[in-house]
């Protein structure tokens, strides 16, 4: 056993939720909305006031990573972004070389604003680019070209030291040709991180209700879905930007700090609408969630002092799972020993067989999936976390 609290394994980050979003994208499952009006001013004191209960929460502890994810953050009012990083700065104390990203939309007035992100404090931009086809951006929902999309990235390499980009494949009609010269081009552009996420069709979202009716058609089926998986890593590897985590890839050093929080399973403050969190107390780790809707976020912290809506301790065994499947994502794997701190070792005849299937390796007692089990990861983790 050791003294040392579990979570400074991963690190101390902060996530900070902006609901909003120009239009819903077809695809989306996360908490978004489209509003006519934000009221900018009375958003920032509800954040302003959540940063000083969550920060009286956590004293003492140095802040490494900022992330502000969405719905879309580039709406936000610069000023506001400003208003939020100078009080971050003050309630803790700060990683000497802190990462602070904001999440963008390429649309050509928001690249305009990315000088004044800057100012602001934002030190890495990840954008939303999803394609660099316009018909399937059409498709996805998106409110930007592939022409605006090559042109607010250059913007974007030209005001932050750091920048990434996400795409989306196995979209309808994709085929191994056109991703890859997709891919190739996305690769050739100066790009240093690259979240690359297969289409999922999740239930509640518009494509899940096209999918159940049978109007989602075209999609690929499971061996070209792998097959694209896989070239995605090919070329991915011959760039110089291997998998670090299963969707995310990246230049040496270039890695998401803030998300290699929640995959080293460190702690994590979650502010805004349906943000979540784990933080470590004297009684042990908890898990935080907010409220869903906008208006009932910003009612609570204004009536109730809290825009938490729960506050649920973690038994070991749940942190040894959420541990399991979040380290299991990168390449660096899961320690063992730390997992075993946690109350939960995998059965030896278990890890042998997961090896024979040539499903992951086991080195000095850290478990590492390999790039066929990360394809069946759900059921590498089920076996893993039988009893």
């Amino acid at each position: 056993m050791t003294d040392r609290p579990d979570w400074e394994a991963g690190g101390f980050g902060l996530y900070i939720h902006w609901p909003f979003c120009a239009a819903k994208c077809p695809y989306c499952d996360f908490n978004s909305h489209v509003a006519a009006t934000i009221d900018h001013r009375r958003w920032a004191r509800a954040y302003l006031d959540e940063l000083a209960r969550c920060a009286a929460e956590t004293r003492g502890r140095t802040l490494q990573t900022v992330f502000f994810g969405g719905g879309t953050p580039s709406l936000m009012d610069p000023e506001v972004v400003g208003e939020i990083l100078t009080a971050v700065r003050r309630l803790w104390p700060m990683a000497n070389d802190p990462e602070i990203t904001l999440e963008a939309n390429p649309t050509s007035v928001e690249a305009g604003r990315f000088q004044a992100f800057r100012d602001a404090g934002i030190t890495r931009i990840s954008m939303g680019i999803q394609s660099l086809d316009d018909e399937d951006l059409k498709r996805l929902g998106r409110l930007h070209s592939a022409a605006e999309a090559r042109q607010a990235f250059d913007i974007a390499r030209n005001t932050f030291d750091r920048v990434s980009f996400d795409l989306i494949y196995a979209r309808q009609g994709q085929t191994l040709d056109g991703w890859r010269a997709e891919l190739s081009e996305a690769l050739s552009m100066a790009v240093d991180h690259l979240s690359a996420y297969q289409l999922t069709i999740e239930p509640g979202t518009a494509f899940g209700d096209r999918h159940a009716r049978g109007r989602l058609r075209d999609l690929p089926d499971d061996d070209l879905a792998a097959d694209l998986y896989d070239l995605t890593q090919d070329l991915c590897d011959a760039h110089g930007m291997p998998a670090y985590e299963v969707s995310n890839h990246a230049a040496p050093g270039s890695e998401s700090r803030h998300n290699l929080i929640y995959w080293r399973y460190g702690d994590y403050v979650g502010i805004g609408p349906g943000a979540h969190g784990r933080i470590t107390g004297p009684s042990g780790r908890v898990a935080t969630e907010t409220h869903l809707s906008p208006a009932r976020w910003l009612e609570a912290v204004e009536r109730q002092g809290s825009g938490q809506s729960l506050t649920a301790p973690l038994p070991l065994s749940d942190q040894a799972a959420e541990y399991l499947m979040m380290s299991l994502r990168l390449s660096e794997g899961a320690d063992l020993a730390r997992l075993a701190r946690l109350g939960h070792r995998p059965d030896t005849e278990r890890l042998d067989h997961l090896q024979h299937l040539g499903l992951a390796t086991l080195t000095d007692d850290r478990l590492r999936v390999t790039q066929a089990g990360r394809r069946v990861l759900n059921a590498v983790l089920r076996d893993l976390l039988a009893e």
